[in-house]
């Protein structure tokens, strides 16, 4: 990595009138795509149209405890565990579908499950998705392929946030997100019949948006559908900042959402659809994650930017868990910043594929990326390092936030 500085401007000037969204120019680079208004009929294209949600599992605010999460008894009490090591520590990873090459895919997943072989109380005690389960249409008969044979060997929890290719369905006919649903949102734990020979429980998710109440940490998952950056409609919102407003002020608060805000790459870029969606429920609330956490471009990022003086909010991509195209960021990508945004590219990994590991205690967030070289055999741990602040951030008084 370099440390030179680039200012890449973000030109998205005045919003253009168009039924049709602008995408960004290949080679761009810019941290946010601004699409113009986006056209009231979802119809315009077939595999990008906002789809209805399956009925939660009951009613709001839709929260789950890390308690029950489990699928191998032997594997304990998730929450007591929590406690007695005094911190939380998960993998986070996305866009892991094998469709087309699954040896990407198997070797960040064994990677993932040799973590789990270290002292209990270090070891990750789950594994949260950030969406694109199964490629390309989030079907329920490649859930054997792309999922339960290549997490065979992880015995810890797997949770998560559906991305646009789960929710995209393969034809009229098949409910949105219905593989999915079939394995993260079922009533009781049970055995699916399409996990073969890798057996393991499903979860209990309360709904496609849901929160994830830990000893240490709050994680609100926001479920951004199927429109290219993102789409969400009003209930989730309202429900978004609630959850934003009366987050535990003891906690550290992550949000997950699987498009980005931000994103440096050439291929997808962040959403300006999602900045609102965030910015809103900040200045709403007044309450400022620690930390923001997507997906859907298949690279890492770790990108900062400033909402609260003095402190770095950091939003990261982890989009590189298994799907085997990567999509490309600037030569030099360290230190990029957009000027437009404020956001600024600390670190980046176009190149490798890979997963991320938080550890949350009572005072900060600390994360480490993990790099899976195809041509090694040996995980490159530590290719990424940071600690942020796990203490409840507020707004100050009268300053609203624009992402």
């Amino acid at each position: 990595m370099s440390s030179s500085k680039h200012h890449i401007r973000n030109p998205h000037g005045a919003v253009r009138m168009t039924a049709e969204p602008q995408v960004p120019a290949k080679g761009g680079h810019r941290s946010q795509a601004h699409g113009g208004i986006h056209p009231l009929n979802s119809f315009i294209h077939r595999t990008q149209q906002f789809e209805a949600l399956p009925l939660p599992l009951g009613l709001p605010p839709y929260h789950l405890d890390l308690a029950p999460l489990y699928n191998d008894p032997a594997f304990g009490d998730l929450k007591s565990l929590t406690e007695k090591s005094g911190k939380l520590i998960f993998h986070v990873t996305g866009d892991t579908g094998g469709v087309k090459n699954g040896i990407p895919q198997t070797k960040v997943a064994d990677a993932m499950a040799e973590d789990l072989q270290g002292q209990e109380l270090d070891r990750p005690q789950f594994f949260y998705h950030l969406g694109d389960v199964v490629y390309f249409n989030g079907e329920h008969d490649q859930y054997y392929e792309q999922f339960y044979e290549p997490y065979g060997k992880y015995s810890a929890p797997i949770v998560s946030i559906p991305g646009n290719h789960d929710g995209d369905p393969v034809d009229q006919n098949t409910p949105s997100l219905d593989g999915w649903v079939r394995f993260f949102m079922t009533k009781e734990p049970s055995i699916d019949g399409e996990s073969g020979d890798e057996p393991r429980l499903t979860m209990t998710q309360p709904n496609p948006y849901w929160t994830l109440i830990t000893p240490f940490a709050t994680i609100v998952g926001l479920y951004t559908n199927v429109p290219e950056h993102g789409s969400i409609d009003s209930v989730q919102q309202q429900w978004l900042t609630n959850e934003f407003a009366t987050a535990d002020k003891d906690k550290a608060f992550i949000v997950a959402l699987h498009h980005p805000i931000y994103s440096f790459d050439d291929h997808h870029s962040g959403s300006s659809r999602m900045a609102d969606v965030i910015q809103q429920a900040i200045n709403d609330s007044r309450r400022v994650p620690n930390l923001v956490l997507t997906a859907h471009v298949h690279n890492y990022q770790r990108i900062e930017r400033e909402i609260i003086a003095g402190t770095k909010t950091p939003f990261l991509v982890v989009g590189n868990g298994g799907y085997h195209n990567l999509h490309h960021l600037p030569k030099d990508s360290s230190q990029v910043q957009d000027d437009q945004t404020g956001a600024k590219l600390i670190y980046g990994d176009d190149k490798r594929y890979g997963y991320l590991t938080l550890t949350v205690d009572g005072e900060a967030i600390r994360g480490t990326q993990t790099a899976i070289d195809l041509k090694s055999d040996e995980p490159q741990k530590n290719q990424d390092t940071f600690v942020y602040s796990g203490k409840a951030l507020f707004l100050a008084e009268g300053q609203i936030v624009n992402l």
